[in-house]
């Protein structure tokens, strides 16, 4: 009886678990307005800043052509999009992204447009640690009905590709000092936005976006 108790804890034990893995798995995104819509020009509006770095938004945005590109859309030129923003007396990305998805497709002609938010930007330094963070969201809007297609967020830090100390607390430090001068001189966080670009909006990614019309994978997911 006393092992027959104990099996039938195990077996109790082992469901509890399977239960509770089952209860937190994330659910599976709802593609359906997307794969109804299938956007083939993509319009990229820039990007709402919420760090301190003031050059974060053309960073981002200078980012996001190619994964999208890659991922099978045509993306409109930034240079282009920004231009003519900024003919028709928009020049910050609070204001271009309050006009009306209607009027976007009647200047641009595009079936979506990208909405994006900047959470994280730049490099920031501690007593032994000093790193580089980017993390972004958004949402594709499609232009003919306003209706949302997608949304999702990614984040990217420099300290990922760093390997462990070996020198101790002085390693620490100097470890720290050396990464701050150098992801403040190659503008690390331009590279870094790239990396969390890519996690976001490449089809590959969990939850990112679907393959575009140009793309060999189109409508096999």
């Amino acid at each position: 009886m006393h092992i027959l108790g104990i099996l039938r804890a195990l077996v109790f034990a082992a469901l509890v678990v399977t239960l509770a893995a089952c209860a937190t798995a994330p659910t599976p995104y709802d593609y359906s307005a997307f794969k109804q819509s299938r956007p083939k020009t993509l319009l990229v509006l820039p990007a709402l800043n919420h760090s301190p770095e003031v050059n974060a938004g053309i960073s981002v945005m200078s980012q996001v052509s190619y994964p999208l590109a890659e991922a099978g859309y045509y993306v409109l030129p930034v240079t282009l999009v920004t231009e003519t923003f900024r003919q028709n007396g928009l020049d910050n990305a609070e204001d271009i992204q309050t006009v009306a998805p209607e009027k976007l497709r009647e200047i641009f002609g595009a079936d979506a447009a990208l909405y994006m938010e900047i959470q994280s930007y730049g490099t920031s330094y501690q007593v032994v640690s000093s790193d580089t963070v980017v993390a972004v969201s958004a949402r594709l809007v499609d232009l003919r009905d306003g209706q949302l297609l997608w949304q999702g967020s990614a984040k990217a830090s420099s300290a990922e590709r760093r390997s462990g100390n070996q020198g101790g607390l002085a390693g620490l430090l100097v470890q720290a000092v050396v990464a701050q001068i150098t992801d403040t001189v190659t503008d690390q966080g331009n590279v870094i936005a790239g990396v969390a670009s890519k996690r976001l909006l490449a089809p590959r990614s969990p939850d990112g976006m679907l393959y575009g019309p140009r793309s060999e994978k189109y409508g096999q997911d």
